[in-house]
């Protein structure tokens, strides 16, 4: 089973205020989502976002956001650049792929010899 984890790619403090509780201690994160399998450590194109406030620790969801949250959000939005997305194999898919490749030279090695 693959394991999924949120790597941060730009976290960002604002100074806008918050719709709950008015402070202007706001902190705006983008993730960006990773998968980590027994053969493949993947780089997905999933990018989601969190608006938290740091003086009442709520977060903030788009429903309450007001028009200056709102564009700092695009700002932000557009100066976070995700990793490419990309495929890389693990260490034990490299030593299966060797494993394979011995078994199969074995196997045409004995029947070039006349073993079998």
């Amino acid at each position: 089973m693959a394991k999924e984890k949120l790597e941060v790619i730009k976290e960002a403090k604002l100074t806008n205020n918050c719709p709950e509780c008015f402070n202007q201690d706001l902190s705006l994160t983008f993730y960006q989502k990773h998968t980590y399998g027994s053969f493949f450590h993947k780089i997905t194109g999933d990018l989601s976002n969190k608006l938290v406030c740091n003086t009442c620790l709520t977060t903030i969801y788009p429903v309450s956001w007001t028009d200056d949250i709102e564009r700092m959000f695009n700002y932000y939005q557009k100066t976070a650049v995700p990793a490419k997305k990309s495929s890389q194999p693990t260490l034990l898919f490299y030593g299966l792929l060797l494993a394979m490749i011995a078994l199969v030279a074995g196997a045409i090695y004995l029947f070039i010899s006349g073993a079998i």
